[in-house]
């Protein structure tokens, strides 16, 4: 009871991948760890409302990095004649000192990439909207985008109740045992009046074969 396994690192390795792929060891791979993580924060950051999905990060010898963004809003990332991403790759060569590659990535249906649902989610309980009203529609709209199924849970003190509880929306299939299950997964909290409140969102976007195409949108 009470273990949990997160879906996207226990599909690592058959039809998932890493999202920083490089090779290091010793006090070097804590160096280029902590490097990745103020990448990462860098770019949240500076972009606060380019609906960032998540960066993935790889490394070539000698010293280049490849940074590819995967956002929703490609246009504001990218800026007034490639202004704002030109200053954004400046930015991380300064910072990790190497020659940075910055790559955009398209995600051309945000209702299917959980990330950004439960992002969209807090943004909502922030602003006092019910929380049944906001994973309702956050679930339906993913199910029209062509989802096989959506899960989402918050949890927390809902609607200033005194004590904290948890609700959960389901449709569709969510077979979070199954490898070959494509199944996104992401966690948020909304900073409300009352305190935290943790979302947590799955969306099932089909089977997938161990070896078949894994970049995602």
């Amino acid at each position: 009871m009470g273990r949990k396994v997160h879906p996207l690192g226990f599909r690592l390795g058959v039809i998932e991948q890493h999202r920083s792929r490089w090779f290091a060891e010793g006090h070097e791979y804590t160096k280029l760890l902590e490097e990745d993580r103020q990448i990462r924060k860098l770019v949240q950051d500076n972009l606060p409302d380019a609906a960032i999905s998540k960066v993935e990060i790889e490394r070539f010898p000698p010293n280049q990095v490849r940074v590819t963004v995967h956002s929703a809003k490609p246009g504001i990332i990218i800026g007034r004649k490639g202004a704002t991403v030109n200053a954004l790759r400046n930015d991380l060569q300064k910072m990790t000192n190497k020659r940075v590659k910055l790559d955009i990535a398209e995600i051309e249906k945000p209702e299917l990439d959980a990330k950004l649902v439960a992002e969209s989610i807090a943004d909502q309980l922030e602003r006092r909207i019910s929380q049944k009203r906001a994973m309702k529609q956050a679930m339906l709209r993913a199910m029209r985008a062509g989802a096989k199924g959506c899960m989402i849970r918050c949890g927390g003190r809902l609607s200033g109740a005194e004590m904290a509880r948890v609700e959960t929306v389901r449709e569709g299939q969510v077979p979070r045992h199954t490898l070959r299950a494509e199944i996104d997964f992401a966690r948020e909290e909304a900073l409300t009046t009352f305190g935290r409140i943790g979302i947590k969102v799955w969306i099932f976007k089909g089977q997938r074969l161990p070896g078949a195409d894994n970049s995602a949108a």
